[in-house]
């Protein structure tokens, strides 16, 4: 109990008792207190929103530099070469209209996301879903606890969700409390993840 304890503190899975032990423990066991204080960490950096800021960078260009290059008899070599600059950006900028040019590509963020579960009499416990197009992917077996548990790093977006257990019964996730109505009359989990 003692391996997992944090995890399902953290997940708010214990029990009055368990959370009774897991206080008493952390006031009584350095080393112990000081692994919860540290995952606490970590699951707080992974519940907060990550900002991206790019710095604004300001070059000073001295007029009289700009004024010495720019002579009456370079304007038209400039106009020239600005012309034939953006002639080349159109070309390559817009797709639909000219197919020989490359694509450009799109940066995906990702995010780790914990499913679990409380099933202590399973001998085996899968999650489908939309992200694994709907293929069992099978979840960890969390000691003797009844809890078992899979880490996926997802993409954001919305996703539809589900568990097997016990011989291939299909669940829904008793945390979640949004459902949406499958083809087939059943239903699944609805989770929405944010980066």
């Amino acid at each position: 109990m003692k391996d997992y304890s944090i995890s399902m503190f953290i997940d708010n899975e214990l029990d009055l008792d368990e959370k009774i032990d897991f206080v008493e423990t952390v006031h009584s066991e350095q080393a112990f207190k000081d692994e919860a204080i540290d995952l606490l960490e970590q699951e707080k950096l992974l519940h907060s929103k990550l900002v991206h800021q790019e710095p604004r960078v300001q070059i000073p260009v001295e007029t009289e530099q700009v004024e010495r290059f720019y002579t009456p008899w370079l304007r038209p070599v400039a106009l020239f070469s600005a012309s034939l600059a953006l002639g080349a950006a159109v070309l390559f900028i817009q797709p639909t209209f000219f197919p020989f040019s490359t694509p450009t590509a799109t940066i995906s963020r990702e995010v780790p996301y914990r499913f679990v579960i409380y099933r202590p009499n399973a001998s085996h416990a899968d999650i489908i879903g939309t992200f694994t197009s709907w293929q069992p992917v099978a979840m960890n077996k969390m000691g003797e606890s009844g809890y078992w548990s899979l880490t996926l790093t997802l993409p954001e977006g919305e996703y539809q969700y589900s568990y097997l257990v016990e011989e291939g019964k299909q669940i829904v996730d008793p945390t979640i409390s949004e459902r949406v109505q499958d083809d087939f009359g059943g239903e699944n989990s609805l989770i929405t993840i944010e980066v």
